[in-house]
């Protein structure tokens, strides 16, 4: 949510989960034989997961790593780059966890294809001159070697060969490849981490335990090469990485959600979501933060900025209909921007069909002119999310 949290990990899981997956989970060997697993992944939460109810002392590297005694986690990297000719590109890796047996019922399952826990990964890169949009995505039980995620000694999360892992204090190689495309980037975090809503406790609604743990890495300078068919482009840029875990449930009300971040020329950040009820209105739990130059954050609520759509874009493909250009202020820091995406069509359509892709920003932050790249999300717009949870 924050890129909302419970509706983008549920929505990945309940449609997207192929049978033999699940039925390798549960049967603890190796299969492919077909299972309706949906009622597995119904978006139901159970009271015999750990929730987040309050405030947490995190401690790292730990924190980084995966957190199963939660029902869902992510692990969120997008960015801007660019070749020295100025050709220009934006890429998305995701990493989703969901457990799918809470920690009481985990008991006597020792054979190493046996799991709890199910991982998916998203990876998309946005061709700016070519307008050309590249999306694929992975499945895999988090067993034996196939897919996970570890705080300790070093960060890793991977599934298969898509994999991020750290190298030491503050860097971090990522690395994913299909047949068509393929990305190898060095990260080095130049920021530090950031910890979004009141210390790291982001609330989603006002039930009890609808809310996440969620912190960030907003300033990641980033270093590598992109592969696009037999072509080969050194790039440079920044990186954004969000991670978030929970056991949590959609609001009665929330149909979808908007979600940007965006890296500024002047060295800040902000992230910012609302979230759509189903009469359009904007939601109450809908968020900004603005990420100072050291690393403060300030946190504004609902009524303290404002999101106004300038023009709408319909997909060719699913005939779902976008917001594509926007204005974004916050009155209290001065801050009006435009933001446009880069290329119109980022729209993903793998188990679930959204739209998410790079962006461009440019206005004022108190008195003075600001520019800068960012991400955008967008769901519950090609599909309702209502009935799907």
């Amino acid at each position: 949510m924050n890129k909302h949290f419970i509706l983008r990990v549920a929505m990945f899981f309940i449609i997207g989960l192929t049978a033999w997956l699940v039925w390798s989970a549960f049967r603890e060997k190796p299969t492919t034989q077909p299972v309706s697993v949906l009622s597995e992944f119904s978006g139901q939460t159970s009271p015999l997961f750990e929730r987040a109810e309050g405030g947490r002392t995190f401690v790292f590297p730990r924190d980084h790593g995966a957190h199963e005694d939660f029902q869902t986690e992510w692990w969120y990297y997008t960015g801007n780059l660019a070749a020295p000719d100025g050709r220009r590109f934006g890429y998305q890796l995701t990493f989703f966890r969901r457990a799918i047996l809470p920690p009481a019922e985990r008991a006597g399952r020792e054979s190493n294809w046996a799991s709890e826990q199910i991982y998916l990964a998203h990876f998309a890169l946005s061709d700016v001159q070519s307008n050309r949009f590249h999306f694929d995505e992975r499945l895999s039980r988090g067993a034996a070697g196939l897919a996970g995620a570890r705080g300790e000694p070093l960060f890793q999360v991977w599934l298969e060969n898509w994999r991020v892992e750290q190298l030491d204090t503050g860097r971090y190689r990522m690395t994913a490849k299909t047949a068509d495309f393929g990305l190898s980037l060095e990260l080095i975090d130049r920021k530090g981490k950031i910890l979004q809503g009141q210390d790291g406790y982001s609330r989603k609604g006002e039930q009890p335990g609808n809310a996440s743990y969620y912190i960030s890495l907003t300033r990641l300078e980033s270093r590598g090469e992109i592969e696009l068919g037999n072509e080969v482009h050194s790039v440079t840029g920044w990186s954004w990485m969000d991670h978030e875990f929970s056991t949590s449930a959609l609001g009665e009300d929330q149909v979808g959600w908007d979600w940007f971040s965006l890296q500024l020329d002047n060295q800040t950040e902000i992230m910012l979501f609302t979230l759509r009820n189903q009469d359009g209105s904007s939601d109450p739990f809908s968020s900004a933060t603005v990420i100072d130059p050291d690393g403060t954050t300030e946190v504004f609520s609902r009524d303290s900025f404002s999101v106004r759509v300038l023009e709408r874009w319909r997909s060719p493909h699913t005939q779902a209909e976008y917001p594509s250009r926007w204005i974004i202020e916050i009155p209290s820091r001065q801050i009006v921007l435009e933001i446009e995406p880069l290329m119109a069509d980022q729209e993903l359509r793998l188990s679930f069909i959204y739209w998410e892709g790079a962006v461009r920003a440019k206005g004022s932050f108190g008195a003075a002119p600001v520019s800068g790249y960012g991400y955008v999300e967008m769901t519950g717009y090609a599909q309702s999310m209502r009935g799907r949870f």
